[in-house]
């Protein structure tokens, strides 16, 4: 099985915590874009060799400024190149604000059948602070909207940690996220990206972070309530009722293969890895002349192993050893249960039936532990 992932990097205005490839620039370039994004698809058919695709995610950017004939454009190339037979999940991120009825509506006649929603709190104060389009009505409206048209499978993002967070806010956005019941969350700590106004602005000392402290007492709070209201922890930042996990990261996250198309879009192969370059109009002119820019490495067995760590030690499953030395050998296997040896001693790790994964203490000091388990050189 293999996953394809598709980049639209249009956006109406940038939020001020967002690092992700994106432009506001794009009046003149949509059409152009969209009909570079097919040609790659079509071009770059053979990359995956033939397997069949198991999930499709469009993301951002904001997928959702495109129009209803533009995603239609692009489905009907993906179904005439590829193999979606057993394409269990297609996933489209949108803006609360963007999800209309009448849009939703149109996007249940396409091949989508998930959709992704960056709602990250129902604070008003604070979604204008982050420069979101959309306020707390929306988020819920646009919620209400999914239901009613049928989009039974969809997820919202929540950002804890803000500036000048309180357990009150947060216990409020949780509330309320859990009033809504969407079937699957990703909730995420602010980050403070380099070069982003976030980032600027703590520099500048005109806003404070969030100590470590309170960060894990805000996550161990989400943690505890959506636990108690049935959700399933699968991932250290994702959670979702029973069976709707989202299968297109899960994917990432198992090293399944995926080919990226659109500006800044990675691909991975299983020994090499590409991204094209993370600019507009030089993907749309390097795309048009038959040139793709692009960057490539190639994965050796360190890199392998540390990426297959940092994924699989993130989810509830955790690494399956007897994968870890098909793939790496039993030097890096023993390895790494040398390295493991000490965090199963104070119970932050536990290797029981051929998987070693974290405890909900060891989630909180998660980084470290992966950090322990990597190899500089096989």
């Amino acid at each position: 099985m293999a996953g394809i992932y598709l980049h639209i990097p249009f956006c109406e205005s940038r939020c001020i915590y967002c690092n992700f490839y994106s432009t506001t620039r794009f009046d003149v370039w949509k059409d152009r874009y969209v009909a570079a994004l097919c040609q790659e698809i079509r071009e770059r058919k053979d990359y995956l060799k033939g397997e069949l695709i198991h999930t499709i995610y469009l993301g951002g950017g904001t997928p959702s400024q495109l129009s209803i004939a533009q995603l239609k454009t692009i489905f009907e190339c993906i179904e005439e190149n590829y193999d979606l037979k057993q394409c269990e999940e297609t996933t489209f991120e949108a803006n609360p604000d963007d999800l209309t009825l009448e849009y939703l509506s149109e996007l249940k006649r396409l091949p989508i059948n998930r959709i992704s929603m960056g709602v990250q709190t129902f604070d008003n104060r604070m979604l204008r602070f982050l420069r979101r389009r959309h306020d707390a009505e929306e988020a819920i409206h646009a919620i209400e909207c999914c239901r009613k048209v049928g989009f039974d499978n969809f997820s919202i993002d929540l950002i804890y940690g803000l500036p000048e967070e309180t357990p009150e806010r947060w216990k409020s956005d949780i509330a309320q996220t859990l009033a809504l019941r969407p079937p699957h969350i990703s909730a995420y700590c602010l980050s403070y990206e380099s070069g982003t106004p976030l980032d600027k602005m703590l520099k500048k000392h005109q806003i404070k972070e969030v100590d470590e402290q309170n960060s894990l007492s805000y996550y161990n709070l989400l943690m505890k309530e959506l636990k108690q209201a049935g959700y399933e922890h699968y991932e250290i930042s994702n959670f979702c009722l029973p069976g709707k996990y989202s299968r297109h990261n899960s994917s990432y996250w198992r090293g399944i293969r995926y080919l990226g198309c659109g500006a800044s879009a990675h691909s991975y192969n299983g020994n090499e890895r590409d991204w094209n370059t993370a600019d507009l109009k030089q993907y749309i002119t390097g795309i048009e002349n038959r040139n793709r820019i692009f960057e490539s490495e190639i994965l050796n067995g360190t890199t392998k192993y540390n990426e297959l760590i940092m994924t699989a030690l993130r989810t509830s499953i955790g690494i399956n050893m007897n994968k870890l030395e098909e793939t790496s050998g039993k030097k890096a296997h023993d390895y790494c249960l040398k390295m493991a040896t000490p965090h199963l001693k104070t119970h932050k790790l536990e290797y029981t039936n051929g998987y070693l994964r974290l405890t909900p203490d060891g989630i909180f000091v998660s980084d470290d532990i992966i950090s322990d388990l990597f190899i500089v050189s096989l």
